[in-house]
Protein backbone atom coordinates (compact mmCIF):
# COMPACT_ATOMS: atom_id res chain seq x y z
CA UNK A 1 0.00 0.00 0.00
CA UNK A 2 1.64 3.53 -0.97
CA UNK A 3 2.15 5.61 1.79
CA UNK A 4 1.21 8.91 1.78
CA UNK A 5 3.43 11.70 2.49
CA UNK A 6 1.91 13.99 5.02
CA UNK A 7 0.60 17.54 3.48
CA UNK A 8 3.66 20.79 3.85
CA UNK A 9 3.02 23.67 5.74
CA UNK A 10 2.36 25.35 2.65
CA UNK A 11 -0.67 23.15 1.50
CA UNK A 12 -1.94 23.40 4.90
CA UNK A 13 -1.86 26.95 4.71
CA UNK A 14 -3.45 27.06 0.77
CA UNK A 15 -6.11 25.30 2.39
CA UNK A 16 -7.04 26.67 5.08
CA UNK A 17 -7.17 30.23 3.03
CA UNK A 18 -8.95 28.62 0.36
CA UNK A 19 -12.77 30.60 0.28
CA UNK A 20 -14.45 27.12 -0.83
CA UNK A 21 -14.09 26.63 2.81
CA UNK A 22 -15.59 29.64 3.90
CA UNK A 23 -18.44 29.23 1.77
CA UNK A 24 -19.44 25.58 3.11
CA UNK A 25 -19.15 27.09 6.52
CA UNK A 26 -21.99 29.79 5.07
CA UNK A 27 -23.90 26.67 3.26
CA UNK A 28 -23.99 24.90 6.42
CA UNK A 29 -25.10 28.17 8.31
CA UNK A 30 -28.08 28.76 5.63
CA UNK A 31 -26.57 31.65 4.27
CA UNK A 32 -27.22 30.94 0.22
CA UNK A 33 -25.98 33.42 -2.92
CA UNK A 34 -28.98 34.40 -5.22
CA UNK A 35 -27.75 33.29 -8.96
CA UNK A 36 -29.16 35.55 -12.21
CA UNK A 37 -32.37 34.40 -12.69
CA UNK A 38 -34.50 34.22 -9.40
CA UNK A 39 -32.79 30.82 -7.57
CA UNK A 40 -30.22 30.22 -4.97
CA UNK A 41 -26.81 28.43 -4.78
CA UNK A 42 -28.85 25.99 -2.49
CA UNK A 43 -28.60 22.39 -3.21
CA UNK A 44 -32.15 20.58 -2.10
CA UNK A 45 -35.04 21.86 0.11
CA UNK A 46 -34.83 25.32 1.00
CA UNK A 47 -35.40 26.59 4.93
CA UNK A 48 -38.88 28.08 5.67
CA UNK A 49 -36.74 31.13 7.46
CA UNK A 50 -36.00 32.47 3.66
CA UNK A 51 -39.71 32.06 2.33
CA UNK A 52 -42.00 34.80 3.30
CA UNK A 53 -46.38 34.40 3.89
CA UNK A 54 -46.24 34.81 -0.28
CA UNK A 55 -44.38 31.70 -0.72
CA UNK A 56 -41.27 33.79 -2.52
CA UNK A 57 -37.84 33.75 -1.34
CA UNK A 58 -37.25 36.62 1.22
CA UNK A 59 -33.94 38.18 0.47
CA UNK A 60 -31.54 40.38 2.32
CA UNK A 61 -28.70 42.52 1.80
CA UNK A 62 -26.12 43.94 4.12
CA UNK A 63 -26.59 45.88 6.84
CA UNK A 64 -24.20 48.78 5.51
CA UNK A 65 -22.27 49.93 2.37
CA UNK A 66 -18.53 49.93 2.14
CA UNK A 67 -17.11 52.32 3.63
CA UNK A 68 -14.23 53.09 0.86
CA UNK A 69 -16.52 52.84 -2.17
CA UNK A 70 -20.13 52.99 -1.31
CA UNK A 71 -21.27 49.76 -2.40
CA UNK A 72 -24.13 48.38 -1.24
CA UNK A 73 -23.18 44.78 -2.14
CA UNK A 74 -25.63 41.89 -3.35
CA UNK A 75 -28.84 40.41 -2.07
CA UNK A 76 -28.44 36.71 -0.68
CA UNK A 77 -31.25 34.85 1.19
CA UNK A 78 -30.60 33.47 4.66
CA UNK A 79 -32.43 30.08 5.78
CA UNK A 80 -31.16 30.67 9.39
CA UNK A 81 -32.53 33.75 10.98
CA UNK A 82 -31.20 32.43 14.28
CA UNK A 83 -27.43 32.20 13.28
CA UNK A 84 -27.66 35.25 10.98
CA UNK A 85 -28.81 37.60 14.05
CA UNK A 86 -26.25 35.74 16.41
CA UNK A 87 -22.99 36.10 13.79
CA UNK A 88 -23.97 39.93 13.20
CA UNK A 89 -24.45 40.46 16.98
CA UNK A 90 -21.00 38.62 16.61
CA UNK A 91 -19.45 40.72 14.04
CA UNK A 92 -20.67 43.61 15.77
CA UNK A 93 -18.57 43.30 19.30
CA UNK A 94 -15.96 44.03 17.15
CA UNK A 95 -16.73 47.37 15.32
CA UNK A 96 -16.97 50.98 16.36
CA UNK A 97 -20.03 51.21 18.13
CA UNK A 98 -19.74 48.47 20.24
CA UNK A 99 -16.00 49.77 21.28
CA UNK A 100 -17.73 53.51 22.19
CA UNK A 101 -20.08 51.68 24.53
CA UNK A 102 -18.58 49.25 26.21
CA UNK A 103 -15.14 51.14 27.14
CA UNK A 104 -17.06 54.34 28.81
CA UNK A 105 -19.30 51.70 30.36
CA UNK A 106 -16.06 49.26 32.08
CA UNK A 107 -14.65 52.73 32.81
CA UNK A 108 -17.45 54.54 34.78
CA UNK A 109 -19.39 51.64 36.00
CA UNK A 110 -17.27 48.69 36.49
CA UNK A 111 -13.63 49.55 37.52
CA UNK A 112 -11.96 52.60 36.20
CA UNK A 113 -8.69 50.84 36.76
CA UNK A 114 -8.85 47.67 34.44
CA UNK A 115 -10.70 50.07 32.12
CA UNK A 116 -7.62 52.33 31.48
CA UNK A 117 -5.49 49.08 31.03
CA UNK A 118 -7.85 47.39 28.75
CA UNK A 119 -7.87 50.46 26.39
CA UNK A 120 -4.53 50.58 26.38
CA UNK A 121 -4.05 47.03 25.41
CA UNK A 122 -6.58 47.17 22.83
CA UNK A 123 -5.27 50.01 21.49
CA UNK A 124 -1.50 47.93 21.12
CA UNK A 125 -2.93 44.54 19.84
CA UNK A 126 -5.11 46.57 16.97
CA UNK A 127 -2.37 49.20 16.12
CA UNK A 128 -0.39 46.17 14.98
CA UNK A 129 -2.67 44.02 13.64
CA UNK A 130 -3.55 46.78 11.28
CA UNK A 131 -0.06 47.53 10.03
CA UNK A 132 0.65 43.46 9.64
CA UNK A 133 -2.79 44.05 7.48
CA UNK A 134 -1.33 46.67 5.19
CA UNK A 135 2.28 45.13 4.97
CA UNK A 136 1.05 41.74 4.07
CA UNK A 137 -1.30 43.04 1.67
CA UNK A 138 -3.65 39.54 1.40
CA UNK A 139 -7.26 40.16 -0.14
CA UNK A 140 -10.82 39.23 1.29
CA UNK A 141 -12.02 35.50 0.51
CA UNK A 142 -12.73 36.00 -3.13
CA UNK A 143 -17.13 36.41 -4.05
CA UNK A 144 -17.59 34.01 -5.70
CA UNK A 145 -17.93 31.14 -4.38
CA UNK A 146 -18.01 33.07 -0.65
CA UNK A 147 -21.17 35.39 -0.09
CA UNK A 148 -20.46 39.00 1.13
CA UNK A 149 -22.77 39.16 4.03
CA UNK A 150 -21.46 42.33 5.20
CA UNK A 151 -19.08 44.74 2.87
CA UNK A 152 -18.63 47.33 5.34
CA UNK A 153 -14.89 46.55 5.73
CA UNK A 154 -14.36 44.37 2.35
CA UNK A 155 -11.45 46.88 0.50
CA UNK A 156 -9.60 46.52 3.36
CA UNK A 157 -6.80 43.51 4.06
CA UNK A 158 -7.72 40.21 5.27
CA UNK A 159 -4.67 38.91 7.28
CA UNK A 160 -4.68 38.86 9.91
CA UNK A 161 -8.48 38.93 10.95
CA UNK A 162 -8.34 42.28 13.52
CA UNK A 163 -11.42 41.27 14.90
CA UNK A 164 -10.26 37.76 15.38
CA UNK A 165 -7.85 39.71 17.40
CA UNK A 166 -9.40 41.90 19.34
CA UNK A 167 -11.60 39.20 20.43
CA UNK A 168 -8.60 37.62 21.66
CA UNK A 169 -7.08 40.02 23.53
CA UNK A 170 -10.13 41.93 25.28
CA UNK A 171 -11.87 39.08 26.99
CA UNK A 172 -8.95 37.07 28.29
CA UNK A 173 -6.95 40.52 29.27
CA UNK A 174 -10.83 41.14 30.89
CA UNK A 175 -10.12 37.75 32.72
CA UNK A 176 -6.52 38.27 33.60
CA UNK A 177 -7.25 41.80 34.90
CA UNK A 178 -9.77 40.75 37.06
CA UNK A 179 -9.81 37.79 38.27
CA UNK A 180 -9.08 37.85 42.24
CA UNK A 181 -10.20 41.36 41.94
CA UNK A 182 -14.06 40.61 41.27
CA UNK A 183 -15.64 37.74 42.94
CA UNK A 184 -16.64 34.58 40.57
CA UNK A 185 -15.83 31.42 39.43
CA UNK A 186 -12.75 30.75 37.45
CA UNK A 187 -14.02 28.43 34.95
CA UNK A 188 -17.24 30.27 34.09
CA UNK A 189 -14.49 33.54 33.66
CA UNK A 190 -13.07 31.65 31.19
CA UNK A 191 -15.90 30.02 29.51
CA UNK A 192 -16.95 33.40 28.83
CA UNK A 193 -14.05 34.96 27.26
CA UNK A 194 -13.97 31.98 25.07
CA UNK A 195 -17.08 32.08 24.35
CA UNK A 196 -16.22 36.00 23.10
CA UNK A 197 -13.62 35.31 21.38
CA UNK A 198 -15.21 32.04 19.46
CA UNK A 199 -18.69 33.96 18.18
CA UNK A 200 -16.50 37.10 16.72
CA UNK A 201 -14.30 34.71 15.19
CA UNK A 202 -17.35 32.40 13.44
CA UNK A 203 -18.59 35.60 12.64
CA UNK A 204 -16.04 36.73 10.38
CA UNK A 205 -16.25 33.46 8.35
CA UNK A 206 -20.26 33.75 8.32
CA UNK A 207 -20.14 36.96 6.56
CA UNK A 208 -17.45 36.01 4.15
CA UNK A 209 -14.60 39.31 5.42
CA UNK A 210 -11.89 36.38 6.37
CA UNK A 211 -10.80 32.80 6.03
CA UNK A 212 -10.50 30.48 8.23
CA UNK A 213 -6.41 31.22 8.34
CA UNK A 214 -6.98 34.65 8.67
CA UNK A 215 -9.25 33.98 12.05
CA UNK A 216 -6.65 31.45 13.24
CA UNK A 217 -3.60 33.99 13.12
CA UNK A 218 -5.47 36.71 14.43
CA UNK A 219 -5.96 34.71 17.71
CA UNK A 220 -2.67 32.98 17.85
CA UNK A 221 -0.79 36.50 16.93
CA UNK A 222 -3.10 38.10 19.91
CA UNK A 223 -2.14 34.81 22.04
CA UNK A 224 1.51 35.95 21.63
CA UNK A 225 1.27 39.28 22.59
CA UNK A 226 -0.83 38.91 25.77
CA UNK A 227 2.15 37.50 28.16
CA UNK A 228 3.93 39.67 26.99
CA UNK A 229 1.76 42.95 27.02
CA UNK A 230 -0.12 42.19 30.61
CA UNK A 231 2.83 42.50 32.88
CA UNK A 232 3.46 46.24 31.61
CA UNK A 233 0.06 47.76 32.11
CA UNK A 234 -0.30 48.01 36.14
CA UNK A 235 3.32 50.24 35.61
CA UNK A 236 2.40 52.24 32.22
CA UNK A 237 -1.06 53.29 33.78
CA UNK A 238 0.68 54.39 37.22
CA UNK A 239 3.62 55.88 35.04
CA UNK A 240 0.90 57.95 32.65
CA UNK A 241 -1.02 58.84 35.56
CA UNK A 242 1.46 60.49 37.83
CA UNK A 243 3.53 62.00 35.28
CA UNK A 244 2.56 64.66 32.35
CA UNK A 245 5.57 63.38 30.50
CA UNK A 246 4.53 60.47 29.89
CA UNK A 247 1.02 61.12 29.21
CA UNK A 248 2.15 63.44 26.20
CA UNK A 249 4.69 61.13 25.60
CA UNK A 250 1.73 58.72 24.76
CA UNK A 251 0.15 61.45 23.00
CA UNK A 252 3.19 62.27 20.78
CA UNK A 253 3.90 58.14 20.02
CA UNK A 254 0.56 57.52 19.04
CA UNK A 255 0.22 60.49 16.80
CA UNK A 256 3.68 59.59 15.10
CA UNK A 257 2.41 55.82 14.75
CA UNK A 258 -0.76 57.09 13.15
CA UNK A 259 1.57 58.92 10.74
CA UNK A 260 3.84 56.03 9.92
CA UNK A 261 1.47 53.75 9.14
CA UNK A 262 -0.67 55.84 6.98
CA UNK A 263 2.60 55.73 4.34
CA UNK A 264 2.56 51.81 5.12
CA UNK A 265 0.46 51.81 1.44
CA UNK A 266 -1.72 53.25 -0.65
CA UNK A 267 -5.12 54.91 1.68
CA UNK A 268 -7.70 52.63 2.43
CA UNK A 269 -9.82 53.70 5.35
CA UNK A 270 -7.91 51.15 7.82
CA UNK A 271 -5.64 54.05 8.03
CA UNK A 272 -8.33 56.13 9.35
CA UNK A 273 -9.48 53.30 11.90
CA UNK A 274 -6.15 52.81 13.38
CA UNK A 275 -5.97 56.90 13.71
CA UNK A 276 -9.13 56.32 15.52
CA UNK A 277 -7.93 53.63 17.93
CA UNK A 278 -4.41 55.44 18.58
CA UNK A 279 -6.02 58.98 19.39
CA UNK A 280 -8.65 57.64 21.55
CA UNK A 281 -5.66 55.65 23.37
CA UNK A 282 -4.37 59.57 23.76
CA UNK A 283 -7.30 60.55 24.89
CA UNK A 284 -7.29 58.77 27.52
CA UNK A 285 -3.71 58.55 28.73
CA UNK A 286 -4.33 62.22 28.84
CA UNK A 287 -7.48 62.08 30.50
CA UNK A 288 -5.79 59.67 33.23
CA UNK A 289 -3.20 62.48 34.16
CA UNK A 290 -5.61 65.32 34.24
CA UNK A 291 -7.81 63.31 36.34
CA UNK A 292 -4.36 62.69 38.82
CA UNK A 293 -3.41 66.52 38.71
CA UNK A 294 -7.20 67.82 40.49
CA UNK A 295 -7.06 64.88 42.53
CA UNK A 296 -10.16 63.01 40.89
CA UNK A 297 -8.45 59.80 39.53
CA UNK A 298 -10.63 57.03 41.64
CA UNK A 299 -9.13 54.70 43.87
CA UNK A 300 -8.74 51.17 41.97
CA UNK A 301 -11.24 48.42 42.41
CA UNK A 302 -14.53 48.25 41.11
CA UNK A 303 -17.12 51.16 41.32
CA UNK A 304 -19.42 52.48 43.71
CA UNK A 305 -23.27 51.77 43.13
CA UNK A 306 -25.23 49.46 41.98
CA UNK A 307 -27.70 49.04 38.40
CA UNK A 308 -29.58 52.23 39.18
CA UNK A 309 -26.61 54.41 39.32
CA UNK A 310 -24.84 52.76 36.51
CA UNK A 311 -27.74 53.22 34.79
CA UNK A 312 -28.22 56.82 35.28
CA UNK A 313 -24.26 57.34 34.72
CA UNK A 314 -24.82 56.07 31.34
CA UNK A 315 -27.40 58.55 30.62
CA UNK A 316 -25.28 61.06 31.34
CA UNK A 317 -22.22 59.99 30.54
CA UNK A 318 -23.14 59.32 26.80
CA UNK A 319 -23.96 62.69 25.18
CA UNK A 320 -21.08 63.75 26.93
CA UNK A 321 -19.30 61.79 24.63
CA UNK A 322 -21.57 62.04 21.75
CA UNK A 323 -21.10 66.25 22.31
CA UNK A 324 -17.75 65.61 22.31
CA UNK A 325 -17.29 64.45 19.01
CA UNK A 326 -19.73 66.40 16.95
CA UNK A 327 -18.08 69.61 18.20
CA UNK A 328 -14.85 68.72 17.40
CA UNK A 329 -15.94 67.44 14.24
CA UNK A 330 -17.70 70.82 13.23
CA UNK A 331 -14.40 72.45 14.45
CA UNK A 332 -11.95 70.67 12.10
CA UNK A 333 -14.49 70.45 9.12
CA UNK A 334 -12.84 73.70 7.56
CA UNK A 335 -9.70 72.06 7.96
CA UNK A 336 -10.98 68.96 5.60
CA UNK A 337 -12.60 71.35 3.46
CA UNK A 338 -9.50 73.20 2.41
CA UNK A 339 -7.32 69.92 2.26
CA UNK A 340 -9.74 68.70 0.27
CA UNK A 341 -7.36 65.03 0.86
CA UNK A 342 -8.23 61.39 1.95
CA UNK A 343 -5.27 61.79 4.11
CA UNK A 344 -6.59 65.04 6.28
CA UNK A 345 -8.81 62.51 7.64
CA UNK A 346 -6.14 60.93 9.72
CA UNK A 347 -5.23 64.03 12.05
CA UNK A 348 -8.49 64.65 12.05
CA UNK A 349 -10.13 61.54 13.14
CA UNK A 350 -6.99 61.18 15.82
CA UNK A 351 -8.05 64.63 17.14
CA UNK A 352 -11.79 63.78 17.53
CA UNK A 353 -11.42 60.64 19.07
CA UNK A 354 -8.77 62.05 21.43
CA UNK A 355 -11.04 64.05 22.48
CA UNK A 356 -13.61 61.60 23.29
CA UNK A 357 -11.41 59.38 24.71
CA UNK A 358 -10.42 62.32 26.89
CA UNK A 359 -13.63 63.33 28.17
CA UNK A 360 -14.10 59.19 29.08
CA UNK A 361 -11.76 59.72 31.34
CA UNK A 362 -12.41 63.45 32.53
CA UNK A 363 -15.41 65.82 31.34
CA UNK A 364 -17.85 62.70 32.14
CA UNK A 365 -16.49 61.99 35.64
CA UNK A 366 -16.57 66.11 36.44
CA UNK A 367 -20.41 65.62 35.32
CA UNK A 368 -21.07 62.63 37.42
CA UNK A 369 -19.68 64.22 40.19
CA UNK A 370 -21.87 67.12 39.65
CA UNK A 371 -25.03 65.38 39.35
CA UNK A 372 -24.19 63.29 42.54
CA UNK A 373 -23.58 59.97 40.67
CA UNK A 374 -19.95 58.87 41.98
Amino acid sequence: MEKRNPPSLGQLFRFLQDPHLVARFQHICGVRAIIPGGETSALGKRGSDSIDRNGSVRTTKPLRKNSLTGDAGQEFVVENRFLYYLFTFGTELGNELFYLSFFPFLVWNADPAVGRRLIMLWVWVMYLGQCTKDLLGWSRPASPPVVKVEVLYDSEYSMPSTHAMSATAIPFALFFLTFGRWQYSFWLGLAAAACWCLLVCLSRIYVGMHSLLDVMVGVAYSAVMLPLLLPALDAVDELVASSGYAAATVAAVHAALGLLSSKLDGWSTSRADTAQILGSGAGVALGTRAERLLGLLPADGPSAGGPPTAALRWLAGVPVLLATRALTKSLLAATLRRFRRPRAEIPCRYLVYGAVGFNVLFLAPLVFRLLRLS
